[in-house]
């Protein structure tokens, strides 16, 4: 019985996925750090013992994200965007668009009839664009980056953000604290810039239904209904979406070990 692993190393957090038969099998994330190699090492011996596997066990191993030179075992590099088109053409094979939306960057992938990469477009390296900008406001209104996406579905007044810059959007949530305005009012407003960012990038793409969602900014509930209300569409949305490229990585070490 084979097993495979991707390993997916991200500016914020390193996630890895060991498949069963071109199926699932765990899946684990830890945050990078400063120290890329030393993550992906203690990510990979914690992918293995939650799997009950030796590093004997594994076939191939894939690996995608940013580049780690001198890592002690055996893979292959894969590029990140193909990567994430195979996972999510394994769990939606129907889909077409994918919105990928991590930590320091989001993207937007369109993706032809046999699953394949056929146009894509990343967002200017700007935190405005990504999950980063999620991660200040959590900073700023003392919450946990978990309670942002239940929280901003209670707004009855969301803020309008009058900037699309990171840093001016940081200091306007400052000020609206100041004023007394509700926390969910702030998060949903943040929501709705971080939709209108992300919209005007699948617009340069061109967007085709149906839609998937991946990467960490997945995990967002209010994000999730935002982007559905501005793209006037249902988003597909994986269970773990953080690990979709991980996943993709997986797969596509299997199909290079029958190659």
């Amino acid at each position: 019985m084979a097993y495979f692993m991707g390993i997916d190393i991200g500016s914020a957090t390193s996630k890895g996925v060991i498949t069963q038969e071109g199926q699932p099998l765990v899946g684990h994330y830890l945050p990078s750090q400063a120290n890329y190699r030393a993550a992906v090492i203690k990510l990979r011996e914690e992918l293995l013992a939650k799997a009950g596997l030796s590093p004997q066990d594994i076939a191939k191993t894939v690996t995608t994200g940013h580049s780690v030179a001198g890592l002690p075992f055996k893979h292959e590099r894969i590029a990140d965007i193909r990567c994430c088109a195979r996972g999510i053409n394994r769990l939606f094979p129907q889909a077409r668009t994918i919105i990928d939306i991590q930590a320091m960057s989001s993207r937007v992938i369109r993706l032809g009839q046999d699953g394949q990469v056929g146009n894509f477009i990343v967002s200017e390296p700007c935190a405005a664009g990504s999950g980063r900008f999620l991660e200040i406001m959590a900073h700023i209104l003392r919450i946990d980056i978990k309670e942002i996406g239940p929280l901003s579905l209670r707004s009855q007044r969301p803020v309008h953000f009058t900037t699309s810059c990171a840093v001016f959007g940081e200091s306007e949530a400052i000020s609206r604290v100041a004023q007394g305005t509700p926390k969910e009012d702030i998060l949903a407003g943040v929501h709705r810039a971080l939709a209108d960012k992300l919209c005007a990038l699948t617009s340069r793409v061109g967007l085709e239904e149906p839609c998937a969602i991946s990467g960490g900014g997945g995990l967002d509930t209010g994000l999730i209904k935002s982007l559905e209300d501005r793209l006037s569409v249902s988003l597909l949305v994986p269970d773990q979406p953080q690990l979709v490229t991980a996943l993709g990585a997986a797969i596509m070490a299997q199909e290079k070990e029958k190659c």
